[in-house]
Formats: structure tokens, sequence, C-alpha cells
């Protein structure tokens, strides 16, 4: 059937030609908890909150920072602003210091935006404003604040606004980054084109069935999987994101039952569902509906894509159903697709000719020194990508250079932000991706990246950030600290690597490597691999640091017997074990050995120092609630980062409830 929204032109026009149509989205909200919300409900719906926030003191082209974990409020208060005029800015709430910090930044970075939030999280970042220092930004934000809780009354509708293709339709701060946010700005002239040119690759209709449980912040989890399925009139499901991590096998378990043909997911989220399976059957499960399962947001991982499929095997997914795409919010979401329903294309170079220039050697999949590439297909409609070389010159097909894109769909700029905008964008007019990437045979290979970023969990983080925070450390100066994103091999998912220059022994680097992965678990929520003792940095001679050196030495394995003697130093360090000392103790100390590996955490270790990244907080929150419903919240985890200590806490809470 064809599109029949076509000649929409703008977000307004979308919800307003589909507000008499009879599609839903349904909001998976637990295993059997799930709540339908038509088009035409969500229309009377936005437009009730419109008038509170226009009530607020919201007018068109004023900011709106959306802060909320629920997805349906999320989508709800996002077109209540598309339908005034105003700009929504949708931020994760996160659960660390530097997610609030980003807020904050985020905030200060627009001037004076509207927040639309719930009290508890309002709270929670007034809390810490204080803490940091923060106050005064804190309380304008307060002074423009609408709190969903207050929200009783929607049935008188604001004034909404009749939007042009050149409006700014909402603004994407990039997803983990921890220091001066870009923004990057997109019209409804960038979506609807991106809408268009992916339904058009794709072959999206009115009858597919989408599932998604990617977050409402992220590109993927937004344009994706809502306004390009809204614009379909797709029937989409929305799973939690938290739900996800928590429950991963639910979301296949969904697939079946709602007969899903569209499905997405990083890296990450593939290996977190088949972590989770492990051995189990599959039993009562069928995937057969399945056409299309999206993989992007994240380096690509071949063999993670076979394990994928090969486990699903039984469960009748296609393995034409792997749907490798290339993607970025700059670009509205989406720049290239391979053909629905074809097999996916694989090659494998020589891992040391992938320098920018270089012709491209094809080797054997197996080969010492190969690397397994994925085709990300080629351009979508209204979008065109080129390879270039430094000078910004277009390089012929079978040789790595950087991938630079244009069209309807891709951004202007970023917000407020000239020096990124003249660093992003070519003298023709080509926006720099900040990846490295070939041709080969007409398919787009992504191969590497040219501006450093790193992969974790589906999101970015700039390396710089994560250095800063090592930094607070004292006698660790700039320069003395490197992060970078590596993948061994075999590793089907990048991970999180520090280099520490450090010339002493490794008795007096072990207390800095365990401090250094620890501030950045506590301040981030992000899981530290290895810390790296390094003699010396490379560096540029313009003093540079050369971070891809770095990589491919931990790669190589070349650090492997410094990792192999600091772990066995660690162990020795460790001692005798200390028992629970109660009952209490023991079942948290089971819990936290379960979602970490398998590993016997002591009740004194600090589970931050042992690599609990914020999957793992979740999980282990999610098995305490279970045990004990209601009395630990997953922030606490932060302030009691060991079983002894949050042992202490939830018994003087239970020790209250019970008095009371």
């Amino acid at each position: 059937m064809s599109n029949p929204n076509l000649h929409a032109r703008t977000l307004t026009e979308l919800i307003e030609a589909n507000r008499s149509h009879p599609g839903r989205i349904t909001h998976l909200e637990g295993e059997h908890d799930a709540r339908d919300v038509g088009f035409e409900e969500l229309y009377e719906r936005a437009l009730g909150i419109l008038h509170h926030l226009q009530r607020l003191g919201a007018r068109r082209g004023d900011k709106l920072i959306l802060f909320l974990g629920n997805n349906e409020q999320f989508i709800d208060a996002f077109w209540a602003a598309v339908l005034g005029g105003i700009v929504p800015v949708p931020v994760a709430l996160g659960i660390s210091d530097e997610h609030r910090h980003k807020l904050l930044r985020i905030a200060r970075k627009l001037g004076k935006p509207f927040i639309y939030t719930e009290r508890r999280s309002l709270d929670r970042i007034g809390a810490f404003a204080a803490q940091a220092g923060e106050s005064e930004a804190f309380e304008g934000l307060r002074s423009r604040a609408f709190l969903v809780d207050d929200l009783t009354d929607i049935s008188r509708a604001g004034k909404s606004y009749e939007a042009k293709p050149d409006d700014v339709a909402f603004i994407q701060f990039s997803s983990g980054s921890t220091s001066e946010p870009k923004g990057v700005v997109l019209t409804h002239g960038n979506i609807i084109a991106n809408a268009r040119g992916a339904s058009e690759a794709a072959g999206f209709t009115q009858e597919d069935v989408s599932l998604s449980w990617m977050p409402l912040t992220h590109d993927m989890g937004l344009i994706g999987f809502h306004l390009i399925m809204f614009y379909n009139r797709v029937h989409a499901h929305l799973m939690p994101t938290e739900l996800f991590i928590r429950r991963p096998l639910l979301w296949l378990t969904f697939a079946s039952r709602i007969r899903a043909t569209i499905l997405c997911s990083p890296n990450f989220g593939y290996k977190h569902y088949l972590k989770v399976l492990g051995d189990r059957p599959l039993e009562g499960l069928d995937l057969s509906s399945v056409k299309l399962v999206f993989n992007g947001a994240e380096p690509i991982s071949v063999e993670l894509c076979e394990q994928f499929l090969t486990r699903l095997a039984p469960a009748r997914l296609a393995r034409t159903a792997m749907y490798p795409v290339y993607g970025l919010a700059e670009a509205s979401l989406a720049v290239s697709f391979p053909p629905p329903g074809a097999p996916m294309r694989t090659i494998a170079l020589n891992r040391h000719h992938l320098g920018v220039g270089a012709a491209v050697e094809l080797v054997e999949a197996g080969a010492r020194d190969a690397v397994q590439l994925i085709s990300e297909g080629r351009p979508i409609p209204h979008c065109s990508v080129r390879i270039a070389d430094d000078e910004d010159r277009p390089l012929p097909e079978g040789r790595v250079g950087h991938l630079h894109m244009r069209g309807e769909n891709v951004t202007r700029g970023y917000f407020e932000s000239p020096e990124a905008n003249a660093a992003a964008f070519t003298a023709d007019g080509w926006l720099r991706t900040g990846d490295l990437a070939l041709i080969h045979q007409g398919d787009l290979y992504v191969c590497g990246r040219a501006k450093e970023i790193i992969f974790v969990n589906g999101q970015n983080y700039y390396p710089h950030d994560l250095e800063a925070i090592v930094q607070r450390i004292g006698g660790l100066e700039l320069g003395k600290v490197v992060a970078a994103g590596a993948r061994r091999p075999g590793e089907t998912i990048e991970q999180l690597v520090l280099f520490i220059l450090h010339r002493g022994s490794m008795e007096d680097f072990l207390p800095l490597g365990t401090a250094a992965a620890r501030l950045i678990n506590e301040q981030t929520g992000l899981e530290v691999a290895e810390v790296v003792p390094v003699k010396r940095i490379p560096k540029t001679t313009s003093g540079k640091i050369q971070r891809h050196l770095l990589e491919q030495s931990y790669t190589d394995g070349e650090f492997d017997g410094d990792l192999a003697a600091m772990a066995a130093l660690r162990e020795a360090r460790r001692g005798p074990e200390t028992a629970s000392r109660s009952e209490i103790e023991e079942k948290l100390r089971t819990i936290c050995d379960a979602a970490l590996g398998g590993r016997r955490v002591d009740v004194n270790d600090n589970l931050f120092e042992l690599g609990a990244s914020s999957l793992k907080l979740i999980e282990i929150h999610e098995r305490i609630d279970r045990e004990y419903p209601g009395q630990v919240d997953l922030t606490e985890l932060f302030d009691y980062p060991t079983i002894a200590e949050l042992a202490h806490h939830l018994e003087g809470k239970l020790g209250a409830t019970q008095a009371v």
C-alpha cells in the first residue's frame, strides 16, 4: 500500500493527517501490561499539554527539555511542543552524576529553556546542583519547569502553530558526551526527507508491525522507531529500555506475540540478549514474521550477527532479516540501507592497510591480519555520500577515506557552535561524518573513525571527556591518561580501555588503576575493561595523542603480560574473604555474584572498583527489588557501594518499616 503521508512537508502536517486514522501506538510496560494510544487520542493529549506549556509562558521558538523516563509521557510532550512551534530537546535521565551535570550544561547552552519532567527527577537534579555549586543554574530551570505530576486536566486545547519545512523541529544532543554538549539542529524538512528516503529504501507499509526498546532520547529510538513508523502509519510497539536491560528475553517474546515485522538493536543489545538466553530452549518463540532487524548505532560485529542469527534460527528468524545500516543524528538518522531481504554481504581486509587513501587489500576471513567488515548498503533516496582524502578530494571506489554526506536530510549545523560547524562542513558543502569508509562493488563499508569517539552500549563518548574525569586523581596531568575504544580478536563489542603513563612498579600502579576505573564508573556508569600502564604515550610531532597506536598495541596483545601480572597481584592483595555477618549480606552477595559474571564478591568490595557498569547496576537493583520490594532506590547503590554498607542501610529501612 502506498504511503499516505508522501505529501506531508512538516511534522505538524504529519500529525494533522494522521489524527483521523485509526492507527495506534502500543506501550509495553511489562510482560502482561500493555496500553494502546490511538492517533486521535495522541493529538488531543498533545494539544491539552500544549495549553499548560503556553500558560507557563512557552512560546514558538522556545526550547523545551524533555527529561522523562516514561515513553508514553515523552511522546505526548514531544508532540505538544511540536504542535506549538516549541523546540523539544530530549535528554536521557541516566543514573550517574555526569548525566545530571550534562542536563545542566545543556540548559546553560540553550539559554532559558523550559523543562518537562517529574518531581522526583527535578528534586534529584536540585540535590546534585546544590552539591556541585550549580544552584543558580538549577533555580532558573526550576522556575520554567512543568511537572508531569501536576498534569490533571488536559481538556483545554493549546493554540497550535503551522510549521514551515525550514523551522527547527527539535535538537538532538550527542548521546554520551560529558563536556561541552553539541546539539544537532534538525528541521521539519530534514526529518520528513529522511522519513521519505528511509521508507522508500526499506519498503515500509501500513501492514508492518514494529517493536523497539531503544530510548526515545536516541535518534534510532525517536526518529527510526517512532517518527518514521508514525510517518508510515505502522503499528509501533515501544518497550522501556530499562525493561529490556532487566529482562532482555521479553524483547523477542513480545516480537513473537505481536508478530513483529521490524525490530532494531545495536551490537550490545544482541550480546546482552544472547548472554541472558544462554542455553535455554526457544520454546514457543516464532519469529517467522520478522522481515528486518535493524542493526546500527555503533560499529557492527560480523561475528555477533552470525551468533545471533544462528542461535535464533530454531525460532524461524530468517538469516536475511539482519539489516546492517549506517546513520547518525546529523543525517536525521538514516544514511545508507542494504536492499531488504538480501543476505548480509561481508568482506575481509588487511587491517594494516586501512589508512586514508590506501587501496584496500582483500584477504581470507580467517587470516591473522584480517578484519571483517559488513556492507551497510547504499545511500537512501535524498542523501548522497562520498569518500574523500585528507584534503576533501573525492577518492575512487576501493580506497579508504573520510566519509562525507549531504542531502535534504542532513543538518545545517550544531546549535550555537560556530567552531563545530566550521570543522564539520567542507568548503563545497559536504558534512564530515568523522568515520572512515570505502565503497566496494557499490556498497558502503565503514571501517574506522577519524574523529575520536568511543562507542559503548550504543552511545558515543568523547575520549577527552573521560580523560578529564580521571585527571581528578591527584598527580595525573593532561596527556598522561588516554581513553580509547578497542575490540580484541574474538570480541564482538568495543570495550573502554584506559592507558596511563607510569614508569614505576606494578605495586605502585595498582591503586592508581583501581581509582581511575572506579572514578569513571561512578561518574559515567561505564565499565572500564582494562587499565593499562604504559611507559610512553605516542604523539604526533605537533603533540596530538595517537590513540590508534595504543589501541592497535592492545588489540595485538602487547600488554597481555603486564595485565596478567596485575591480575595476579590484585588477587594476591585481596586476602581472605570476609564472611557475611547477616542473612541480608549473604543474599546481597549472591545477587552481586550473579550479576558480575559469577565472580565471588567480598562484602567490603566497592562495586565500582569491580566494574559494575550502569547496565549491571540495573540488573543488581532489579534482583534486590524482587527480594526486598520498594526498599532500595537505584541511586542508593551509588551512596552505599559495598555489600556491607548497603546491607546496613537496608537493615535500617526494614527495621523502620517493621516498627511502624
